[in-house]
This record gives structure tokens, sequence and C-alpha cells, in this order.
């Protein structure tokens, strides 16, 4: 159900209003989506899982109670990715990865997301290390 006019006016007045008392906020707000903030907690978890993986690690030969952190750390961050993730879905997958993506040459289409980025890295590495016969 569209909004009548009057709504509409009262709404670009808020906006407006939060435009000029704090002009940062309004452009964090603009640019952030669900997909970027889910993101940001899959980053986090990631790096938190490794975080975890390095304490287990380290720390079970001396302690099996700090092993067992590390485990928990591990566990926790891995259901936080994974629930990011689905939040996320396949549409924020491709908008995350979207900036991974190169130029392609003319007449192939474009591999979208982590593939296209995996397949850019694999052609670099050929041709940087590719030996002269």
């Amino acid at each position: 159900m569209p909004l009548s006019d009057h709504e509409q006016r009262i709404l670009a007045e808020l906006e407006e209003s939060l435009v000029r008392q704090d002009p940062q906020f309004a452009e964090r707000v603009r640019s952030e989506t669900v997909y970027r903030h889910a993101g940001r907690y899959c980053k986090w978890s990631a790096l938190g899982f490794f975080g975890g993986v390095a304490i287990l690690v380290v720390f079970y030969a001396h302690s099996v109670a700090l092993g067992f952190v590390g485990v928990a750390l591990m566990f926790a961050c891995a259901v936080v990715f994974e629930r990011n993730l689905r939040r996320m879905g396949k549409a924020g997958w491709h908008d995350l990865t979207r900036s991974l993506q190169k130029d392609h040459p003319q007449g192939s289409e474009p591999q979208p997301g982590i593939e296209g980025a995996v397949d850019n890295a694999r052609t670099w590495l050929r041709t940087r290390f590719r030996r002269d016969r």
C-alpha cells in the first residue's frame, strides 16, 4: 500500500532533518544494507573461528580446559557464520563479492562472485609464473 502525499511529505521532512542534524549518520544509514551487516558478522566470525583454532593448537597441550575454550569459540563462531550466511542468501553473497569481479574479455561471460575472483587469481598466477621456453 503506497503512502499518501501527506505521509510522503512528513517522511521527506524527517529525512531532511536527519541529514541536517547528523550528515555522517544519515550517509551511513543510506549506504548500509542487510547484506553488508551480515557480511561483516561473517568476516568477524571467520576470524574468531581461526582464533579458536589457534587457541586449541597452542594451549591444548598445556591445559585441556583452555583447549575446550578454543573448541567452544570455534563452535560459536561457526554458528554465527552459518546464521549470517543464511541471512545474506545468494543475493547478498553476490552483492558482497561484486567488487571482486574484474573486467573480462569481450565475448566471454563474467563469472559471478567468488568463482570469478578465484579464476582471475588463477589466471594471474599462471601468467606471472609462466616459464619462457
